[in-house]
């Protein structure tokens, strides 16, 4: 793949493991060979004081070319991109539009990955319903709870699936994209969601970006909510730096 059809106008040095070579991403990104399993990979972003978005409550004021290089990498890369449904209304998501980058990265799968929503509301913008592409159907993931008739007309335009009675449990989201044929999952948050996906111990690879910003202590951390108190030891994989943001890879010990 062409480096600078993965990075734009953003340039990397790579602080760890040191090179003076710069970085090709897609090699930096690499998944671990062949999956027979989900592979669970986050990516969040985060100010140098710790705040998981910019004062807007977006994530907007965070990134940089860099970053979102970075995201059509990894978004190029995974087999589906999952995102809380708090998320996705705050940040607008719609179905992923095809980048220049993905025609490599994609190559032999759909020419985007679907989007994966969890909503116990079944409150879904249309466009996630009503406007991906064929190839890529939006999944929804939701409970037994939700509103029967909104699961119906849910379901007619999604791939909808029931995966808990009153919230959507993270072992049931892994366990039906698997069946799909689908191991490389990006889950791009928010704190909510990564909370309960680590609180359960599923979460492979942490990608951070850390931005050269102070917001201040009104923002949240990546991880936050209700989910039971845990810990979990991470490995430090690679630093990345470009223009001032760092760019963190962790895996799982």
């Amino acid at each position: 793949m062409n480096q600078s059809s993965a990075t734009g106008a953003a340039r990397f040095r790579a602080l760890l493991p040191a090179s003076d070579e710069e970085p090709g991403l897609a090699t930096a990104y690499a998944y671990p060979g062949e999956l027979t399993r989900p592979w669970l990979r986050a990516n969040m972003v985060t100010s140098v004081d710790g705040g998981a978005w910019g004062p807007s409550g977006r994530t907007a004021e965070l990134s940089a070319p860099a970053d979102r290089a970075v995201m059509s990498v990894l978004r190029g890369q995974a087999d589906v991109v999952l995102a809380g449904a708090a998320t996705a209304r705050i940040e607008g998501y719609r179905p992923v539009r095809p980048r220049e980058v993905f025609t490599t990265l994609r190559a032999g799968r759909s020419a985007t990955p679907p989007v994966a929503i969890i909503t116990r509301t079944l409150d879904v913008h249309p466009d996630l319903l009503h406007q991906a592409p064929q190839d890529a159907p939006t999944i929804v993931f939701t409970t037994e709870s939700a509103p029967e008739a909104k699961r119906r007309e849910v379901s007619r335009v999604a791939d909808l699936v029931v995966a808990g009675t009153e919230s959507v449990r993270p072992e049931e989201v892994l366990s039906a994209l698997a069946a799909r044929g689908m191991f490389r999952v990006l889950t791009e948050g928010g704190p909510q969601l990564l909370s309960e996906f680590t609180s359960a111990g599923l979460v492979d690879e942490l990608c951070l970006t850390v931005a050269p910003h102070l917001i201040g202590p009104a923002a949240s951390r990546i991880v936050a909510g209700d989910a039971p108190s845990h810990t979990q030891d991470l490995r430090l994989r690679h630093v990345l730096e470009s223009e001032g943001t760092l760019f963190l890879r962790y895996t799982a010990q």
